[in-house]
């Protein structure tokens, strides 16, 4: 399945999480077609995100990261960032979430209950 800004790079009756690329800035005015398209998905199945085309990124989306990145936990799924641009892990490290939300990172991304979530 092709989604427009995004391509689905693996498929969902894999065991591994399904891969999204994002081939968008993650700005506002972007934010809201990128949670209609992806909360749906992060609510039925875990979700890698692969930010390695986006350049750009602002609180708006930041917060749909937090806000997908929730609704995972929520749903007890797991959802991740893969591969950011350096700009993308320069915010996310500036913001404390590459910890979280980074696959990969040292420390587990589930240490913090989702009600803290300033997006929940």
């Amino acid at each position: 399945m092709t989604v427009t800004p995004f391509s689905n790079l693996a498929s969902a009756a894999h065991p591994l999480p399904a891969l999204i690329s994002v081939n968008s800035e993650l700005v506002r005015g972007t934010e809201a077609e990128i949670l209609a398209k992806l909360l749906p998905r992060v609510q039925g199945e875990s979700v890698a995100l692969d930010l390695s085309g986006v350049e750009r990124i602002d609180a708006a989306g930041i917060a749909a990261l937090i806000t997908l990145y929730c609704t995972a936990v929520e749903a007890g799924t797991d959802f991740s960032v893969v591969s950011p641009s350096h700009h993308v892990l320069e915010l996310l490290r500036l913001v404390g979430l590459e910890s979280i939300l980074v696959a990969g990172s040292s420390r587990s991304r589930r240490t913090r209950p989702c009600q803290e979530c300033p997006a929940a």
